[in-house]
């Protein structure tokens, strides 16, 4: 068992790994995106799945094992080779893919981690009759000193994610509807993968082959820069290093990407609003997940929500954001 999760659950066997995708896939989309990793024109690009089909009445799918990147080897991540492959998955014309193409799920996925953060811990600007019931708080079996201690710590926890939970609304309010997964998104724009961190790339044929990337579930059309969003979120966040950025950077743009301007000019006017769409989206989903744990957010988890801070209280004109 590789990953067991609403969203798909990964079994490897010898040299293939089945994926039975999550139970409430759009599956005309997820067909179409299947299609387009066993296209021709994207060989050397997208892991191609050697079969689909449905197990338990869940879409399928068989692929062959890769060698994932190392996560103890850091200093080993192939920033380049996703950058590389970024790129020439950008220059794919859409007219020379079997079609219908859908839309890039990267918004959807926003939209779906504000949703779980709503849950987690219920928004006072909504009506109470549009909340979800908030989870259970964790149960204590302490007594006494510890007990109460415990209960001191659960308060300013609870106040702390409430503190975070309006950070991270106040940051999502900055993004055009489209980008909370409320509105369509601008018509046109490029294949793009739609999910893009270290562990979509794997070695193909294993272990040492050229890199691929993998994880078709959120591909389809949209603005190239969503994928370029994660690692410039985190660089903003001061989660990766200046130098580890500009190796990416440097070598999306020297591959041709099209989503960050030519060699020499300014990124962000093109990155920074996929930027804070993905920083909204890793904050709402630390901020869910600690609550639900009954914990504290991590020093990582906590520097997301202090991005989404400084997202909410930049001046508006600031915040506009191209659609592209």
């Amino acid at each position: 068992m590789l990953a067991d999760r609403a969203d798909g659950t990964l079994v490897r066997r010898g040299d293939t790994v089945a994926k039975a995708h999550a139970a409430d896939s759009d599956r005309a989309a997820l067909a179409a995106r299947l299609r387009i990793a066993g296209a021709p024109a994207l060989g050397g690009v997208l892991l191609p799945p050697l079969r689909t089909g449905s197990v338990h009445g869940r879409p399928a799918s068989l692929w062959p094992y890769g060698t994932p990147v190392d996560p103890e080897r850091p200093e080993a991540a192939p920033w380049e080779a996703a950058a590389g492959l970024l790129a020439a998955l950008h220059r794919i014309p859409p007219g020379s893919l079997p079609g219908p193409l859908p839309p890039m799920r990267g918004p959807a996925k926003v939209a779906r981690a504000l949703d779980r953060l709503a849950r987690a811990v219920p928004d006072p600007s909504r009506p109470a009759g549009a909340q979800a019931a908030p989870p259970p708080a964790p149960r204590r079996a302490d007594a006494g000193a510890d007990g109460r201690a415990h209960a001191g710590a659960d308060a300013e926890a609870g106040a702390g994610a409430d503190a975070g939970a309006r950070a991270v609304r106040a940051a999502a309010r900055t993004l055009p509807a489209w980008a909370r997964g409320e509105a369509e998104p601008p018509p046109g724009g490029l294949l793009c993968h739609g999910d893009l961190h270290l562990g979509q790339l794997v070695r193909y044929p294993a272990p040492d082959g050229p890199w691929l990337l993998i994880d078709v579930d959120d591909l389809g059309l949209g603005a190239p820069a969503w994928d370029l969003a994660r690692p410039a979120a985190w660089y903003a966040a001061g989660l990766l290093d200046t130098a580890t950025w500009l190796r990416f950077l440097d070598a999306y743009r020297a591959a041709g990407g099209p989503a960050a301007g030519p060699p020499g000019c300014d990124p962000w006017p093109e990155l920074d609003l996929a930027a804070r769409a993905l920083t909204v989206q890793t904050a709402a989903l630390a901020l869910a997940r600690a609550v639900r744990a009954g914990r504290r957010l991590e020093e990582v988890e906590r520097l997301m929500v202090d991005a989404c801070g400084r997202i909410a209280g930049l001046p508006a004109d600031l915040n506009s954001g191209s659609p592209s």
